[in-house]
């Protein structure tokens, strides 16, 4: 699996040590969980943000940011950003706030 190991340590940074946050292999990278539901990935390419359907429309209206594809399916709620985005601490910032604000909502699994 080829992993980001810097982009993995900004994003433990930005999720802090909040409670029901866990990490594991996944997507080719590393996934953080929150209380069982996913929330965000950091990959070789860049990071995979969960906004849920109908939450993605403003990031995917960012330079830089994408709509997430499993193969060629298009994966609705889903954004993946490169260095370009992950490098920028504010837009960084913005994507795992709204992140969590909807794995927030969602019930514990």
């Amino acid at each position: 699996m080829a992993r980001d190991p810097g982009l993995e340590e900004l994003m433990r940074e930005e999720l802090g040590d909040r409670p029901g946050l866990a990490e594991k292999p996944m997507f080719g990278g590393r996934a953080f969980m929150l209380n069982g539901n996913l929330l965000c990935c950091a990959r070789h390419d860049g990071m995979l943000i969960r906004l849920g359907k109908g939450n993605d429309g403003w990031a995917l209206a960012l330079p830089g940011v994408i709509q997430m594809l499993s193969g060629e399916r298009v994966m609705h709620g889903w954004v993946r950003g490169g260095a370009e985005v992950y490098g920028d601490d504010a837009l960084r910032r913005r994507l795992l706030d709204a992140a969590l604000a909807y794995v927030e909502s969602l019930p514990s699994k």
